[in-house]
């Protein structure tokens, strides 16, 4: 199978499963927790090659001794990591998990939100026929404009963070992104026609994850649409985005039928919502096959 560059943010995940949000000045005391590595394309590529795809990880790593432990642990992820060392420290992310599975987050950038120009420019594109990220520093221009100049692919994980200024700021690299992946949070911000507007700006295909309603698949032949497995009870909704867009990318890359490759991305999210934390939550391949076999 060819290779996915995935570019992008890496970080420390801490997941607190907490009764209720605290009061002002108030101590509650949480009932779970898991510590990890994060990261919006970082989990995106993690939950791609636990869905058997061929990964490359390209993110920027500090110098602090968070760094140094992501460092360690990076190389025991289902991809190959090429990280850019910058002096700093790494990103953190605090998500306080409630009862009903929703998430409230809290986000340190540090220096590895994203890789810095230079490293853009240095990177390999060897061996890469897709590539995959999210628009959290200018490097993204850059790296889409390498990828265009090299007849590559490319998608999008559309973040509202990364369009303040508006969605036409992102212009140059949606238009011809193969894929754009985007929640309903995102998609209402654009306004009463989302999907077309970023068609319109040359988007080849919309993915818009529902939550609990599943996703759709909007392209130049109509839409698609997959719902979540029932009788599943969801305990904590982080990083279910990102594992629903690997998933995709991956089935997308081996060529399954496009109604497996939804289908399945969807399972593959509702399933990681039934544990506490992101990567760590993600199913494998075996996983998801013995899933649908207990299905049929």
């Amino acid at each position: 199978m060819a290779q996915t560059l995935f570019v992008g943010d890496i970080s420390l995940d801490l997941s607190l499963l907490a009764p209720h949000m605290p009061a002002p000045d108030e101590k509650v005391h949480c009932t779970g927790s898991t510590e990890g590595i994060g990261g919006v394309v970082t989990n995106t590529a993690v939950a791609f090659g636990r869905a058997g795809g061929d990964a490359v990880l390209f993110t920027p790593l500090g110098t602090d001794h968070a760094s140094g432990q992501m460092h360690r642990e990076a190389h025991s992820l289902p991809l190959e990591f090429r990280p850019a060392i910058v002096r700093g420290g790494l990103c953190r992310v605090v998500t306080v998990i409630e009862p009903h599975g929703e998430k409230r987050l809290l986000l340190y950038p540090g220096v590895t939100i994203y890789p810095e120009l230079e490293a853009i420019e240095a990177a390999s594109l060897d061996g890469i026929t897709h590539v995959h990220t999210a628009c959290f520093g200018p490097g993204a221009a850059l790296l889409i404009e390498r990828a265009r100049g090299l007849a590559l692919s490319w998608s999008i994980d559309l973040e509202p963070a990364t369009f303040p200024a508006g969605i036409d700021s992102l212009a140059d690299v949606l238009d011809g992104a193969t894929f754009v992946f985007i929640n309903d949070r995102a998609a209402n911000s654009l306004g009463d026609d989302p999907v077309g507007r970023l068609r319109a700006l040359g988007v080849g295909a919309v993915v818009r994850t529902r939550g609990p309603l599943g996703a759709e698949l909007h392209d130049g032949d109509g839409v698609l649409s997959a719902t979540p497995p029932t009788a599943l009870d969801i305990v904590d909704t982080t990083g279910a985005g990102d594992c629903l867009a690997g998933w995709f990318l991956a089935g997308v890359a081996a060529g399954w039928p496009m109604e497996r490759v939804l289908a399945r991305a969807v399972t593959a999210a509702t399933i990681a919502c039934t544990r506490v934390g992101a990567q760590t939550a993600y199913p494998t391949f075996p996983e998801i096959e013995t899933y649908e076999e207990t299905k049929r």
